[in-house]
């Protein structure tokens, strides 16, 4: 239906017309609004935290751990070109030799979920594990953010997503890549 409807807006003198061709599930996925009547149902987009600690490939372990000292975070998400999720360099690499480079002690292609998955489903898998952090990302692997097992247990439990980030900068949202 999309190339119809943008071919009659064009139609109609519409000068700026944009068909989105991966369709509604992309776009969902991707973690974008949606208007309808669905049921509402927590999302791990709704316990989503944008503020993990990111690294390049090429920065060093030392210089990695002096920036996540006093951030309360113990993990740091390596990306690449356009904030693509490429491993993640958890604390137990920190305290190997600090020149050594990220991606040489990274754990390579982490678990990502999409922004759009139901949040109590993905609660009760991370506490079987038991997993303290899952990275979210967009379907092309871009990075939004991370649900954290604890945050995601307290929005299904009914807490409002407000209170739980009293000490995050810009949560709940959506982390906004560099331009």
């Amino acid at each position: 239906m999309s190339p119809r409807a943008a071919c009659r807006l064009e139609a109609l003198g519409f000068e700026t017309v944009l068909d989105y061709e991966l369709g509604i599930a992309d776009w969902k996925a991707a973690g974008l609004p949606t208007e309808g009547d669905e049921r509402r149902i927590h999302l791990a987009q709704d316990a989503m935290r944008p503020d993990i600690p990111t690294c390049a490939p090429g920065e060093t372990v030392g210089e990695v751990a002096e920036r996540l000292r006093n951030t309360g975070w113990d993990d740091c998400l390596v990306v690449d070109c356009n904030d693509l999720v490429i491993g993640r360099l958890r604390s137990s690499s920190l305290g190997r030799d600090p020149a050594v480079a990220a991606e040489k002690v990274m754990q390579s292609g982490p678990t990502t979920v999409r922004p759009n998955e139901p949040l109590d489903g993905l609660a009760k898998r991370m506490d079987r594990r038991p997993t303290p952090l899952i990275v979210v990302t967009t379907p092309q692997g871009q990075l939004l953010g991370v649900v954290v097992r604890e945050d995601a247990n307290r929005v299904v439990a009914g807490e409002a997503p407000e209170l739980i980030w009293e000490d995050c900068e810009g949560c709940p949202g959506r982390r906004r890549p560099a331009d």
